[in-house]
């Protein structure tokens, strides 16, 4: 995708420095940074303070700190305890898991001498499957788009919550894959962008749209109910942190409401994932864990201030007692399909289109 009109990814690895470069997401949409990671320690810091977000990237950055983590030392001992951190650092995106699991998959067999070079050369791959994965995930998802009737002026009014952009992921994204494939294909389409508290990821959905050139429009959560009523959108797409077998999602704290809110209304919501979302372990939702975020994430409210330098703002007294769940789980029911690699299928027909993971 574009950033002021060139062609940008979210990460970029160099492996001859040992080292990656990631677009450090905490001060979006206020100044575009690059942040370089070259330890473990980064890497880990990187994912669990959200500089990187979404759970494509994350697993990416995760198979990238994995290797950061044996450019030293890459004995047994050392790549299990460096796995198990990187893991700990985000419960409820399951890609950052399986990274993880192909990588060690990868480099428990392998000689130690071996294991470095096999490491960013793994990465590489998986980020690589990323970006393939997320374009077919757009043009599957252009199908249903140009099905969709417009309810108002012939142009394609979509809603999403979060950011599931090209900025979650290596490049793409995942919900706005189908977007950019409408609007590079000559599609009128308009988005709107639900601000997502407490971490507003809805300003990054907005920022990158504007780089690329696609008409949006901002809103507060609670005003999704209201557009939805009043006949201003046509469909609803989100990403999703994990999938489960049934066909349950897991994505930020308000996608539920947003499902409940279509289903009122008799509007498609669809989610858009890759393989690498969905875990066949998970029967159901039920068995998702779902983040409990630090409240200061709700007592603070991040910006510029009067000198256009960043700053927080205190709303609530440090002791005031708040809850800051991160996620929340849409039942299958509720989803009209979800949009992958291979395809598009009802949520509970997942197996459909992964045969081969129906066991397990």
């Amino acid at each position: 995708m574009n950033i002021n009109g060139t062609p940008t990814r979210t990460l970029r690895a160099h492996p001859e420095h040992g080292s990656v470069d990631i677009i450090d997401q905490t001060r979006l949409p206020h100044a575009l940074h690059w942040l370089r990671l070259s330890t473990l320690d980064e890497a880990a810091h990187a994912i669990r303070a959200m500089q990187v977000r979404g759970a494509p990237l994350i697993g990416v950055t995760a198979a990238y700190g994995l290797a950061l983590a044996l450019s030293d030392e890459a004995g047994d001992l050392h790549l299990q305890n460096a796995a198990a951190r990187l893991r700990a650092t985000r419960p409820t995106a399951v890609n950052l898991h399986w990274a993880l699991a192909r990588m060690e998959g990868l480099l428990q067999p392998l000689a130690v001498a071996q294991r470095r070079t096999a490491a960013w050369r793994e990465a590489a791959a998986i980020a690589e499957e990323d970006v393939r994965q997320n374009a077919a995930i757009g043009q599957h998802g252009l199908v249903l788009l140009r099905r969709i009737g417009r309810r108002q002026s012939g142009v394609l009014n979509l809603m999403t919550h979060c950011n599931a952009g090209w900025l979650a992921t290596v490049d793409w994204g995942t919900a706005l894959a189908p977007v950019y494939a409408a609007h590079d294909a000559g599609l009128a389409v308009h988005v709107w962008v639900s601000e997502t508290r407490p971490r507003n990821q809805g300003l990054l959905t907005a920022w990158e749209l504007a780089q690329h050139g696609v008409p949006h429009t901002l809103i507060a959560d609670n005003a999704a109910g209201l557009l939805m009523r009043a006949g201003k959108v046509d469909a609803v797409i989100v990403g999703a942190d994990r999938v489960a077998a049934n066909g349950d999602v897991a994505n930020k704290v308000g996608t539920y409401l947003k499902a409940l809110a279509c289903a009122d209304n008799e509007i498609p919501f669809y989610v858009a994932a890759p393989r690498s979302t969905l875990d066949f372990a998970a029967a159901d939702g039920a068995a998702i864990p779902i983040e409990e975020r630090d409240g200061d994430e709700l007592r603070r409210v991040h910006g510029l201030d009067a000198d256009a330098a960043l700053a927080a703002l205190q709303q609530l007294p440090a002791t005031a007692a708040v809850a800051n769940p991160a996620f929340d789980v849409t039942p299958a029911r509720l989803i009209s399909a979800i949009i992958t690699e291979r395809g598009v299928c009802p949520a509970g027909r997942l197996n459909s289109l992964y045969p081969e993971d129906v066991h397990v």
